[in-house]
């Protein structure tokens, strides 16, 4: 994939909850076909996939007011491959919480500084259950930021 028109979703789940929401967000980009859309788990995703993606989107359970440690171990394995690629990069984040999400949301947010990327939308924190609402913003989400890929804004 090249690094026009791609739209990548890195996720970890243990309950299925944060992958609901991802599976969500990539729901609502492929109602674009232009672009490319990936949903890996944060473990199979590499520095390449990375540095190529147009948008970045980071899904991730909060566990113990953190993000999932798979999570922070793809900051980890791509920071020093990418680090030049990411100036500027768009990116969200979307949290499942079971308490508030900040501290899952404030961590994510200080490792992206470290790379230097651009929040293009407002993060979506959702706490407990997972409802058809939550699915509905998440769909909301991956199609407009798949349409502004297309339209050539990310």
């Amino acid at each position: 994939m090249g690094s026009e028109g791609y739209l990548l979703i890195v996720y970890h789940t243990q309950s299925g909850n944060t992958e609901q929401l991802a599976a969500a967000v990539e729901e609502g980009a492929r109602w674009v076909p232009q672009v490319k859309v990936s949903r890996l788990l944060a473990a199979r995703v590499d520095s390449r996939m990375l540095r190529e993606c147009s948008v970045l989107i980071v899904c991730s359970p909060e566990y113990f007011g953190y993000m999932a440690g798979a999570v922070k171990d793809f900051f980890d394995r791509t920071y020093e491959q990418t680090r030049e690629f990411t100036i500027g990069k768009p990116y969200v984040v979307v949290i499942s919480a079971g308490n508030d999400g900040t501290g899952a949301l404030t961590s994510i947010e200080r490792i992206v500084a470290g790379y230097r990327m651009r929040k293009v939308q407002e993060p979506i924190i959702h706490r407990g259950k997972i409802t058809q609402d939550a699915l509905a913003r998440c769909r909301e989400l991956g199609q407009t930021l798949a349409a502004g890929i297309d339209l050539g804004i990310y």
